[in-house]
């Protein structure tokens, strides 16, 4: 080997090292964007404040030694503002966006970002999917840029009934959801699998409310208590789901409340007692998960009087340390490609970012709300009652087919 050709090896190979040693200690932005005001403010306050606390845990352990920065971006709930606080995000040179509040702003995100990148290359952007659930965003509107944390309307909905079916007193359903596509992707999974499953049960109802608008629900118990439903299916959030559960025990509706996030802000408080045993949550987790977990809510609800139950934004922080440490890089692009199909151990099991259509394939857990004890002793809202794990779907159990015509740059 010539002295030129071993110098040209050598300077490679340092430059290359010093490349992959540059990410310690970087710092990488990740922009929230998600509500700070109006009436899904509280739980965008409480997920915000989530996602900073663990990026400073993150910030302090991870594989690629990086240090994680999160900014908070008020975007009203609103698609148009989301849009606005997008290139306000990328202006700053933010290469990493997450978001979950609102498949209607979700969708709005996918569309801009897959734009904005095929228009502007060594500039891209991911967007990491914290919450926001409508299939279609890893079936038809599927994007490499998209990876999604939380489990869809389609996986909750097939754990959900395949729990209900075992139910012999469930024998009238009514559905009331939220008037866009998450609510109307609620509807309709849950007309198909439990008409799959138990035909033998009725739907005796179905509403649909504007969403985050909606003071007073009593009009509709006084409907749900007419039709002579004994069983409510809603993946109402936020204060949609706290005053629904609010005006139905005030309103004396005693029937079951099967749900997406009765653990959200503001539910606990509304349910009280008035739920026990009867209100039940189809999640990705649940109030005792135990383990670091558990401390670290435990930790959250010292720091903030809060409760930590957003899981999904532990699953990003764990791909992003992970990904790029594989990546030797925290260049999107990059770091893309590592997650691509990436398997790791998190909080709730193996999980897996399937390459067919970027969907976290996870274990779901269905819990009913009743008084907290030793067992289970986690309180939040200072209720004295808890979310009781009663069944575990493992992944394979509540995974879905996909459509997804993955376009891989």
């Amino acid at each position: 080997m010539s002295l030129s050709f071993r110098s040209a090896v050598l300077m490679l190979a340092l430059s290359a090292c010093g490349w992959a040693q540059a990410q310690k200690g970087e710092t990488v932005k990740v922009a929230w964007i998600d509500p700070l005001s109006g009436l899904m403010a509280p739980v965008g306050s409480n997920q915000l404040k989530s996602f900073q606390f663990l990026a400073d845990k993150f910030s302090q352990n991870n594989p690629a030694g990086v240090k994680f920065e999160v900014i908070g971006i008020d975007n009203k709930l609103s698609p148009a503002e989301s849009l606005n606080a997008l290139k306000s995000a990328m202006d700053q040179g933010v290469r990493y966006i997450t978001q979950g509040n609102g498949s209607s702003v979700a969708g709005a995100l996918i569309d801009a970002i897959n734009k904005h990148n095929e228009r502007n290359p060594g500039k891209e952007v991911i967007y990491l999917n914290h919450s926001a659930v409508d299939p279609d965003f890893t079936n038809s509107k599927c994007s490499y840029w998209h990876f999604r944390f939380d489990a869809d309307t389609s996986m909750k909905m097939e754990a959900m009934s395949s729990f209900m079916k075992d139910l012999p007193e469930i024998k009238k359903i009514y559905l009331l959801n939220q008037n866009y596509s998450h609510g109307h992707q609620v509807a309709k999974y849950a007309k198909e699998t439990i008409g799959r499953k138990r035909p033998d049960i009725q739907f005796v109802g179905e509403d649909l409310h504007p969403l985050a608008q909606v003071r007073d629900f009593a009009p509709y118990i006084a409907k749900i208590k007419a039709s002579g439903a004994d069983t409510v299916i809603t993946g109402n959030w936020g204060s949609d789901l706290a005053l629904l559960i609010k005006a139905a025990n005030e309103g004396g509706f005693n029937g079951k409340f099967f749900t997406y996030y009765t653990g959200v802000t503001g539910t606990p408080t509304a349910l009280g007692k008035g739920g026990e045993g009867r209100v039940y949550q189809i999640a990705y987790n649940h109030y005792n998960m135990g383990g670091q977990m558990a401390q670290w809510m435990k930790e959250f609800q010292t720091k903030y009087k809060d409760d930590f139950y957003t899981g999904s934004a532990i699953h990003i922080f764990n791909y992003l340390g992970e990904a790029m440490a594989k990546a030797q890089s925290t260049d999107p692009v990059k770091v893309a490609a590592a997650m691509h199909g990436l398997k790791l151990k998190s909080f709730n099991g193996e999980v897996e970012m399937r390459k067919l259509d970027h969907q976290l394939q996870q274990t779901l857990f269905m819990s009913v709300w009743q008084k907290a004890d030793k067992k289970f002793p986690y309180n939040p809202e200072n209720t004295g009652m808890t979310l009781v794990p009663v069944k575990t779907f493992e992944p394979y159990i509540s995974s879905t087919p996909t459509s997804c015509q993955m376009k891989t740059p």
